[in-house]
């Protein structure tokens, strides 16, 4: 059911954006990071028995203090066991802190207040790349009553430790490497590629770019700057270019929303829509005997059927129809969302929609 629309049409601007916006540099990607760990500290809303794992957690942790408890004297729900979740930017260097996620994993019913203790986090190549401890800020809430009651706000099992890993290992820095460099667009394109390549040519007066494929521009970098690539990279990065666009049309059927690129073109097509519409009221009423007679009052209801049929309506697109035409028409045509987004499939079925079709 399409309560809300959003009809959106998108004038094709011709805008020069940077490349730092549409592109990233080879090498400098983030690191993923995940851990395992025990948050303490929980006033009754951690871990039960049927949580194995935080079981032998605590074991292990308190057999490295020196202590070893019996399996059926371990009932604490003031503890929980949680994954922990991190992203390493590049270029941080050794001590240097970042935030860590932390998400329950048992049968805790709230992390609030609780404290993570530390923990190594490790990359995807098993090395470990920093340590994790500190309090959570949780965010939420989470209450539960003896009688039953319940009350809730916002997600209490996921967590953040803002500034809670230290820095051990540093990422390998392979930036300017073999004299070149690497841009990747983040929207591969051979045409918004090759636009890059030359606006980069022009800009140093020199051939050193080249585009590999859609998505890969190689930069050689130049003798003036062999030894300053940082000062090549704020060059490069704010070189404005013209990017190319797919055209394309994206429509939720969820929400009723629908996006339609600047790009978008018509082959020459007749629409029709046409509505029919069926309105039912349901008046009550009381009939009531004459004066003196034998009869008893009745209460019933009258039902009143009203059909309006729309004429359908024609409409004619011309070739070449732009985006402009296309919105001109359907508001012409005063369709509803529901039609909407059946114009349009029909239109691709069609094959008149010169555009791609995403319906999410």
């Amino acid at each position: 059911m399409l309560i809300l629309t959003v009809f959106l049409f998108v004038v094709p601007v011709k805008s020069e954006v940077r490349i730092k916006d549409i592109a990233t540099l080879r090498g400098i990607s983030k690191t993923q990071l995940v851990g395992y760990s025990l948050v303490v500290g929980l006033n009754g809303t951690g871990d039960g028995r049927r949580s194995l794992f935080t079981q032998q957690a605590v074991r292990n942790m308190l057999r490295t203090f020196g202590l070893a408890l019996e399996d059926k004297r371990l009932n604490m729900r003031n503890v929980a066991a949680v994954m922990l979740t991190a992203e390493m930017q590049p270029f941080l260097r050794q001590g240097s802190s970042m935030d860590v996620v932390v998400s329950s994993m048992g049968d805790a019913t709230s992390l609030e207040g609780g404290t993570l203790l530390r923990s190594p986090l490790i990359g995807p190549d098993g090395q470990v790349y920093g340590q994790a401890q500190g309090s959570l800020s949780v965010g939420g809430i989470n209450i539960e009553t003896m009688a039953g009651g319940r009350f809730r706000r916002n997600h209490a099992l996921v967590g953040r430790v803002p500034g809670g890993v230290i820095i051990e290992r540093e990422m390998a820095n392979t930036l300017g490497q073999n004299g070149q460099l690497q841009l990747l667009l983040r929207e591969p394109d051979f045409t918004t590629a090759l636009r890059i390549a030359n606006a980069v040519d022009s800009v140093f007066n020199a051939a050193i770019a080249n585009p590999l494929d859609a998505g890969t521009i190689e930069i050689q970098i130049p003798p003036e700057f062999q030894n300053q690539v940082v000062r090549l990279m704020a060059q490069l990065e704010n070189i404005t270019v013209i990017p190319d666009q797919i055209a394309r049309v994206v429509i939720n059927e969820r929400t009723g929303t629908i996006v339609v690129g600047g790009n978008v073109r018509l082959s020459p097509v007749a629409v029709s829509q046409g509505n029919l519409t069926v309105s039912i009221q349901a008046q009550p009423f009381i009939s009531q005997p004459l004066p003196l007679t034998a009869g008893a009052t009745v209460a019933g209801t009258q039902t009143t059927t009203t059909v309006n049929e729309q004429g359908t309506q024609l409409t004619v697109l011309p070739e070449p129809t732009d985006v402009s035409a296309l919105a001109q028409a359907l508001n012409d045509l005063q369709v509803q969302p529901r039609d909407v987004i059946a114009i349009f499939q029909a239109l691709k079925q069609a094959g008149s929609l010169q555009a791609e079709l995403v319906i999410m």
